[in-house]
């Protein structure tokens, strides 16, 4: 059986998978992220899609989503690593690996409202990216981490999973 828990990191450090304008490199990464501790490329299971807008958006199979998040920033960080929520899961073979980074944090309460705010995500409120907790790949280890997705397809498909499209 397979953990999606790696528990190499203090459970107060907060992770967040990134897909597209927060990596490095893009528009908001260094606005965004100036209070990361650590980036480490990492993948998921979705389906990306180019949106009208000039940025990506991610579909998520709902049955791998762990939790919601709220506006309780250290409970939602403490969450990444309660061992109830992690479980092996099967992969899916109907969904694409999605390419990206996970960026970690050690101050929670600042990032993830802000980036909460840069993905017009409102707690307990019908937004246009939802965050929610996933389980994420890196360097050949299986974690949770939160990412924001959109809750249904639209724009352009990008079957290889990268945005942008190199």
């Amino acid at each position: 059986m397979r953990c999606w828990w790696a528990g190499s990191i203090s459970a107060s450090r907060l992770r967040v998978f990134v897909y597209g304008t927060l990596k490095r490199g893009e528009i908001n990464h260094d606005r965004y992220c100036r209070g990361v501790v650590g980036i480490e490329p990492a993948t998921t299971l979705g389906h990306l899609y180019a949106l009208p807008y000039g940025f990506p958006g991610l579909c998520v199979d709902e049955t791998r989503i762990k939790a919601t998040g709220t506006s309780d920033y250290l409970a939602d960080t403490e969450l990444q690593y309660d061992a109830q929520l992690i479980s092996a899961a099967t992969l899916a073979m109907h969904l694409d690996t999605v390419y990206g980074e996970l960026l970690t944090f050690d101050d929670p309460e600042t990032s993830l409202p802000e980036i909460d705010a840069l993905e017009g995500y409102t707690p307990g409120e019908n937004s246009f990216y939802w965050r929610t907790l996933y389980p994420v790949e890196t360097s050949g280890k299986h974690v949770l981490a939160w990412l924001y997705h959109i809750p249904r397809p639209t724009g352009e498909y990008l079957p290889g999973g990268r945005w942008p499209i190199s």
